[in-house]
């Protein structure tokens, strides 16, 4: 067997990921066929490229060297994919714009904004639960950009050559649980009022079990934790059967509470990443402006906006300027000395000013 680029890529995937299911996951192939494909190439080459522990995969000294070597030429094979794709659509007379997303209701109102500015601009949306596999697909050319979350204290895995672009520094996760749920009658809700509740988590999304589950050891909380999806946990929560943690902008229902959680304990930073400035100034006023307004539609996140720093006068102003089409720069995730992103230091959740001042609330690993 020769080694091809799609090779290198397999062994970049497992060490950025540190396991053969997560690397499998991302490059969207079976476990066990990645595994043999690992067994060929190292065979290939005539030694173990990574050590399998019951903890994960780690590079051997020789895998270090591949890695590498390996690295660049993955990068470099991107970049004449992807400029390749876009001179060809020009030639054409239009151009795709590839946009992965994680879930967010402001995606729809982003996708309809771009169409309307640009009609020879043909977006194309590729949904993931997985913010890490979006921006690996962005720094390796199979998409133009991503909008994503990054739970706090789960630092994403960022690509070198991405742009980062922060949306909001810190959104606040609220809960969603029956609307005849006795904690449903306060304005936030405590853990501690939901001691006795069954929580329902997707394990598949990037940080979210993990997160959740470091806030409730830390309110010194055990409760039961279920695997599912969140429109499952929706209709299990709509007859008491569990709680679950929701985006601030999730749609009202009238089987359903959606309260802010006391201290808001749990948060999520948004980003939109590129390849380039220029491509984000291209799309960020959109999303933008995408986001406010489905902010403005959640009762529960307005009144929450109103009871903080951030201003509903603010808020108004931010969603009028987006519908008018104002360019507005947004914050970008820029490295700082100690190998963090820089970020908004200021409000955990304000309508866009875009003041930026360094600091390290969520810090992030930079892919070497």
């Amino acid at each position: 067997m020769e080694l091809e680029v799609r090779h290198l890529r397999v062994l970049c995937a497992i060490a950025d990921t540190g396991s053969l299911h997560k690397a499998a996951r991302e490059l969207g192939v079976a476990q066990p066929s990645l595994s043999t494909q690992l067994r060929r190439i190292e065979s290939t080459l005539g030694a173990q490229l990574f050590v399998r522990a019951r903890t994960g995969c780690r590079p051997t000294p020789l895998g270090l060297v591949v890695l590498s070597r390996a690295r660049p030429l993955v990068a470099e094979f991107a970049a004449i994919v992807t400029e390749a794709r876009a001179a060809a659509a020009r030639s054409a007379g239009g151009f795709r714009l590839r946009i992965g997303a994680t879930a967010s209701r402001a995606v729809p109102g982003w996708l309809r904004r771009l169409r309307t500015r640009a009609p020879r601009l043909e977006p194309t949306l590729q949904m993931n639960v997985s913010a890490n596999s979006l921006l690996a697909m962005v720094a390796t050319g199979r998409l133009d950009m991503a909008f994503v979350h990054e739970v706090e204290g789960s630092p994403l895995r960022v690509p070198p050559g991405l742009s980062l672009r922060v949306l909001v520094e810190r959104e606040p996760q609220f809960v969603t649980l029956s609307a005849d749920h006795p904690a449903a009658s306060r304005r936030q809700v405590r853990l501690a009022d939901l001691a006795g509740d069954r929580w329902m988590v997707d394990s598949t999304v990037d940080g979210e079990w993990d997160g959740l589950s470091r806030v409730l050891r830390a309110a010194g909380l055990e409760p039961e934790l279920l695997h599912g999806d969140y429109l499952s946990a929706y209709s299990l929560a709509a007859i008491g059967e569990v709680v679950t943690v929701s985006q601030p902008t999730a749609h009202p229902r009238p089987d359903l509470a959606i309260r802010p959680l006391e201290g808001d304990p749990i948060g999520v930073r948004l980003l939109l990443a590129a390849r380039s400035e220029a491509e984000l100034d291209e799309a960020y006023p959109a999303l933008e402006a995408a986001y406010w307004e489905v902010a403005r539609a959640a009762p529960a996140y307005v009144e929450w906006l109103g009871r903080t720093d951030s201003s509903l006068d603010r808020l108004s102003r931010a969603g009028h300027a987006g519908h008018m089409g104002e360019r507005r720069r947004g914050a970008r995730g820029g490295e700082t000395s100690d190998g963090t992103v820089a970020a908004h230091a200021g409000r955990p959740c304000t309508p866009p000013d875009h003041s930026v001042e360094r600091g390290a609330a969520f810090p992030r690993t930079l892919d070497a």
